[in-house]
This record gives C-alpha cells, sequence and structure tokens, in this order.
C-alpha cells in the first residue's frame, strides 16, 4: 500500500517549520530507522495549536493538484493569509512516500510564492529517489521545475545526483541534451508540474505520484449533509462532506451483498440499539436511508436518528470501502460520539490501517482523550505552541516516561488528560 513516511510544513500559517516521520536526509539522532509515521497517526494538543491547519495543509495540496494553485489559495482567503507570519521565505512541503512495501522512496518538494502581480504560482518543484539497489546517499532527482522551466528523466532507473536546484543549473542539463531526458515547458505556472508531466504515460513514478495525491480522502462530514435525500442511483465511494451515504449503502447492496450483510451486522452490533440498516427509494426517485431499532416495531429515517449515529454509521461504512482511498484525513472524529464508542472507534481506524491487506494509511487530529486512551505512544504526536507563536511537533513515544508509564498500563489519554504530556516548565523551542 501507498505510504507517508514523513512530512515536513514551512510557513504555512502556524507551522513555521514542522516535521513529523522520516525524512531522507534527517540527521536527527532521535530520529533512528523506525522513526517513519505509523499506518494510523494521531495529532493532539490544545485549541489553538494548530491541529485544522494540519488537516488543511494537505486538503491545500489535494486542491492544487485537483484544480490550480490559485484556486487553492484563493478558497483559504488568498496567499498572505496564510503564509506564516513575518516568514521571508515561500510557503514550502515535502513529503517522503513510498508506493510499495519494496519500492524506494520518494521525495516530493513543492514550493509556493507570489509573482510582481502578486498572485501565487509554483516556485519550485522536484522528484527524488534513490536508483535501484542504491540503500545510502542522496537520492536522483528524475523531475526538476523552476517556475516556468522544467526537465524530466525517462525511464525508471536514470536521474541526476544531488546538484545546485536552480534555472541555469536546469538550462545546463536541457542545453546538454541528454538522451534520457526530456524538457519540459511549464508555461502555467500556478499548476503542478506532477499534473501536467503526470498525465503522460512515459513517466509511471509521476503518474503513481499523482494519483496518489488525487485519491486522498478528506473528511469534512457533517450530519445534516448526510440528512439529504439524494436521487437513487449507486456510487463506490462515500465523498468528502458524506451526503451520498444513501448512494454507497445503495451501491454495496448491489455489488457486494454478501459482504454488505457482513458490514451491517458488523455495524449494527457497534451501534447501540440499531438492528438494521437498509435504503429504500421514494415515489420521486429519491433514496431514503432506513435504522431498524431494537426497541420499536416502525423504523427511524436518516433525517430522524441522532448525529453521532450517523457520524459512527459514516466512518465505518468507509472503512467497508472494497476499493479504499490510500491516506484518509479526519478532523477531530470524536464530535458528537458517545465517550465510550471512541476507543471502539480508535480501534476500527487502526484495524483497518495496519490489516494485512490495508490499502489506507489514517491521519487523525483529536481533542479527546477517550480517543487517545486506544493509541499507543508512536501512534500520537503533541503539538504546542512555542514562545514566538508558532507551532512545534513531538511524538509522545520520545518522552521515556511516558513511554513506561503507558508500558505499566497506564493509558495515555489519561496522562494527557493529567498533563503528563506536557511540558511544564520547559521552554518549547
Amino acid at each position: 500500500m501507498p505510504k507517508i513516511l514523513g512530512f515536513r510544513i514551512q510557513n504555512f500559517r502556524v507551522l513555521k517549520d514542522v516535521t513529523m516521520g522520516r525524512l531522507w536526509n534527517a540527521k536527527n539522532p532521535k530520529q533512528p530507522k523506525n522513526a517513519e509515521l505509523t499506518p494510523m497517526t494521531a495529532v493532539i494538543g490544545k485549541n489553538g495549536t494548530g491541529k485544522s491547519t494540519f488537516f488543511d495543509a494537505f486538503g491545500f495540496l489535494a486542491d492544487c493538484l485537483k484544480t490550480d494553485v490559485e484556486s487553492a489559495f484563493d478558497k483559504r482567503g488568498g496567499f498572505w493569509r496564510i503564509i506564516s507570519q513575518g516568514a521571508k521565505e515561500p510557503i514550502m512541503f515535502e513529503i517522503y512516500y513510498r508506493e510499495e512495501r519494496n519500492s524506494q522512496p520518494i521525495t516530493y518538494e513543492v514550493a509556493f510564492d507570489v509573482d510582481q502581480q502578486n498572485r501565487p504560482y509554483v516556485k519550485s518543484e522536484r522528484l527524488r529517489q534513490r536508483r535501484i539497489g542504491q540503500t545510502s546517499g542522496p537520492p536522483f532527482s528524475f523531475l526538476m521545475r523552476m517556475e516556468e522551466k522544467g526537465i524530466v528523466w525517462k525511464g525508471e532507473n536514470v536521474g541526476v545526483a544531488e546538484t545546485e536546484f536552480t534555472a541555469q543549473e536546469i538550462d545546463r542539463l536541457i542545453a546538454k541534451e541528454l538522451p534520457e531526458t526530456e524538457p519540459v515547458d511549464l508555461v502555467d505556472v500556478r499548476k503542478l508540474g506532477i499534473t501536467i508531466i503526470g498525465a503522460l504515460k512515459r513517466h509511471p513514478r509521476i503518474i503513481a505520484f499523482r494519483k496518489f495525491i488525487e485519491n486522498w480522502y478528506l473528511s469534512y462530514f457533517t450530519p445534516d449533509a448526510a440528512r439529504n435525500l439524494p436521487l437513487a442511483g449507486s456510487q463506490q465511494h462515500l465523498n468528502t462532506h458524506g451526503d451520498n451515504i444513501s448512494n454507497v449503502v445503495q451501491f454495496m447492496q448491489q455489488n457486494y451483498p454478501k459482504q454488505f450483510q457482513k458490514i451491517l451486522t458488523d455495524i449494527s452490533s457497534k451501534i447501540p440499539g440499531i438492528s438494521q440498516i437498509d435504503v429504500s427509494t421514494s415515489i420521486d426517485g429519491r433514496l431514503l436511508l432506513i435504522f431498524n431499532d431494537n426497541s420499536f416495531i416502525e423504523p427511524f429515517f436518516a433525517q430522524q436518528v441522532s448525529d453521532g449515529t450517523l457520524k459512527l454509521f459514516a466512518y465505518l461504512l468507509m472503512l467497508a470501502d472494497p476499493n479504499p482511498p490510500p491516506f484518509i484525513c479526519i478532523e477531530e472524529p470524536e464530535n458528537g460520539l458517545y465517550h465510550k464508542l471512541l476507543e471502539i472507534l480508535a480501534g476500527q481506524f487502526r484495524e483497518h490501517a495496519t490489516a494485512k491487506k490495508s490499502k489506507s494509511q489514517i491521519f487523525i487530529t483529536t481533542h479527546q482523550p477517550y480517543f487517545v486512551n486506544a493509541l499507543v505512544p508512536a501512534e500520537v504526536w503533541i503539538l504546542e505552541k512555542a514562545k514566538d507563536g508558532f507551532s512545534t511537533v513531538r511524538r509522545a513515544s520520545e518522552d521515556a516516561v511516558v513511554q513506561g508509564l503507558v508500558e505499566e498500563g497506564l493509558p495515555l489519554g489519561g496522562l494527557w488528560y493529567s498533563d503528563y504530556l506536557e511540558r511544564s516548565g520547559e521552554d518549547v523551542c
């Protein structure tokens, strides 16, 4: 399954410079090879520390790919509402990613700035990967882009070794007319290079990375949206707001009837009082989601059930997708849920992410100790505000005391609630 091993965000709102997981060039002795992100990762922290900003950073990159850079910034109020206060450098992202378990990781770096017309654009972009059989040393660049100039390497085992990353260097490489290279004119500087080049069949690595980001699922689920009455018509995947939940149920009924019944039994056992879930089509061709309660003869429609029931059903249905997204990002899944269901939900997320045939990595932001109780220190990252007003992030497992207390049986969420995870009396820098 595709997996993000680590990432770095710079100059994106309160995330002035934060790194989570492993990067190819990490020199920090506290970050050994096993420092990569776990299949399920949770970010915790007080209000205002940047949990929502982390979530939106992934949404921003996905929007840049699906539309264009300017639209992604405009959706968030413009470039100057996004860049960190006082920042002199561009907004930058780095993703360290592996397509398959045994494949060499790929590093994707992209920077955004504004031009003379004060319009945001892609300042630079680079994809790098070690060659087959290369176990150490810097990776080889197989895509280099500086503003509108770019060069890409054909084939699977080519690229240029670590070199100066400038427009002049790209010009020099283009002038050499190397047979394995192809110059590309990226005239539209509001478009990511991986969007344009990733449509060409002769660049399979770029295609794979582009599809990986395209298929990210960011959950903005709202119960009110799920109560809409969509027109009948099966749909395979739950959308970001969940307003097609009835269509997904219809798809599962039609295409995976045996698996769907097993799913319903599983879901019903986790939603108190619910014995069966079904869909029906109204006279005007709209889908009705029906919940049968053990205590009542007449069923309830989605418009009548609680927010928590709808939300839990949506998450479990999403996890049951026969072809799930490679990366699932969920902000505060605990909202509206009974606290005793949170550990069950966390367990379902982990079971999905760590299953032998899993295809999804899960990233969650939360501030609910009951949810954190179901996690282990390696899965939890703590956001804090430094004295300069920007956020820092660290892994709970880096604290030997916390790790030891959890190994003795104390729940991680309880330690967080009791402020054992806070750096009280220390300078956060």
